[in-house]
């Protein structure tokens, strides 16, 4: 049973009724006081925020002793082996069941963070991480006080087995911007360049690439990664692109060569290809707010996530055209789509909703055939990670659980609280990779809570 799930002990002995609180231990009923009493201790969600907080202690407990359960009856690393030297298991099953008995004996461990400016790391709470491609740097948007974000770069370059450390690099003209998206572009190298749409602040400019909002416009820019650097910090790059927008939810950047050093961007009821090098726009209208974006690598085609549960492509070679004739394979949730992954082979697609729903969807027959049940989401913009070649998927829950489930059957795999009381400001943001630091990395998953980083590893 999932640990951090919303039912409540009280609906399996008790019946609910208005007004009251069955606390199981006393086996009685409470009335409930008016909500507005700020000194009330007896509130419907005061109640479940420590229902929810004595089962993510009981849960950080019980790893903490590694009372871990298995995840699959029968599942050892004496039986795998046994039967991989009978030839029961083939190599690609064998190294799947090994993965994910690696993930069930994970361990957490606080990375210390060292920063040129000893006064900026730890000040800030993370909330989005995003790791390059080959897990070497990891991009990071933390929150400040006085409202807007600073960004930075994680180098794990001394993410070690022994020792957990890592370099953080600031750049403190660039702040007072909210972002909910980010991704990495490759203009002039592999991950040369960091972009990412934002809503506007009521403090001063941002050069960045961050998300918007419909009351306030935005601003899509692309910043150079070697901004973000400790050596020359008297040369510093400029902008390549910045262009104002209105109401950007998303971005992308597409590797694919016929649609070179172009990205896009999902406003509300329309999305926005540019040519950061010619300057060329196109403009596709949609019917909805588009709030997830990725671009295939085979092909120039752009997929969509909008907020009414539609899924759609657009071939960015072709031209604008009025009315919706240019969506080509198109996909319905039935709750606002948030995340899109496309698989390596580009023939499925996975995307999770504002309902919890995370489903694979075949696109040469554009039906669901699978789905990933246990995620929590009401209406946060939480990402999806895949990693297919460990055979796993990786979600923060709105309820701030990670939970990690096998991509071949769904399996969910494990659960795990995090090290923070939960809370809206407290959703961890996490990177799961077998080589975080480069090809001779150490493999596990990082988790950004608060103003603290963690490692769970395995081996």
């Amino acid at each position: 049973e999932d640990p951090s799930s919303s039912s409540s002990t009280q609906n399996s002995v008790a019946p609910e009724l208005p007004g009251f609180y069955y606390d199981p231990e006393k086996n009685r009923y409470f009335r409930l006081l008016p909500g507005h009493n700020n000194h009330n201790p007896l509130t419907k969600d005061s109640i479940q925020h420590k229902v929810m907080e004595c089962k993510r202690l009981r849960l950080l407990g019980e790893e903490e002793k590694q009372n871990q359960k298995i995840t699959r009856a029968g599942l050892n690393s004496s039986v795998l082996l046994q039967k991989r030297h009978l030839g029961l298991l083939s190599s690609t099953s064998y190294c799947r069941l090994v993965h994910e008995l690696k993930v069930n004996c994970m361990q957490r461990r606080k990375i210390e963070i060292h920063s040129p400016d000893s006064s900026v790391a730890g000040t800030n709470n993370f909330k989005i991480i995003v790791a390059d491609v080959a897990c070497e740097r990891i991009f990071t948007v933390n929150d400040v006080e006085h409202g807007g974000c600073k960004y930075g770069i994680i180098n794990l370059s001394g993410l070690g087995k022994e020792s957990l450390t890592v370099e953080m690099y600031d750049n403190l003209y660039f702040t007072n911007r909210k972002v909910n998206s980010v991704c990495w572009a490759s203009l002039t190298h592999p991950d040369s360049h960091v972009l990412y749409p934002f809503k506007k602040a009521k403090l001063s400019f941002s050069k960045l690439c961050l998300m918007g909002i419909a009351e306030t416009p935005g601003c899509a820019s692309l910043l150079p990664a070697s901004l973000f650097s400790s050596t020359n910090p008297g040369d510093r790059p400029g902008m390549l692109c910045s262009f104002k927008i209105s109401t950007a939810w998303s971005c992308a950047w597409c590797l694919n060569p016929q649609a070179d050093n172009c990205f896009s961007t999902g406003l509300t009821r329309r999305v926005l290809v540019t040519n950061v090098v010619t300057g060329h726009r196109q403009t596709f209208g949609t019917s909805s707010d588009v709030l997830a974006q990725q671009f295939a690598t085979q092909t120039p085609v752009l997929y969509n996530g909008c907020r009414s549960g539609e899924i759609f492509s657009i071939d960015v070679r072709q031209r604008n055209r009025k009315g919706q004739s240019w969506k080509a394979i198109r996909l319905f949730h039935g709750s606002a789509v948030t995340s899109i992954h496309l698989m390596e082979a580009e023939h499925y697609l996975m995307a999770a909703d504002m309902a919890g729903k995370i489903k694979l969807w075949d696109l040469r027959t554009t039906k669901c055939v699978k789905q990933y049940k246990g995620h929590h989401n009401e209406y946060a913009l939480l990402p999806l990670h895949v990693n297919e070649e460990e055979g796993l998927l990786t979600a923060v829950g709105q309820d701030c659980y990670t939970r990690i489930w096998s991509l071949q059957d769904a399996h969910l795999l494990r659960t795990i609280p995090s090290p923070h009381p939960s809370s809206k400001d407290a959703i961890p943001s996490v990177v799961f990779s077998s080589r975080l630091g480069g090809s001779r990395g150490v493999p596990g998953l990082l988790m950004a809570v608060k103003q603290d980083l963690y490692h769970f590893s395995y081996n």
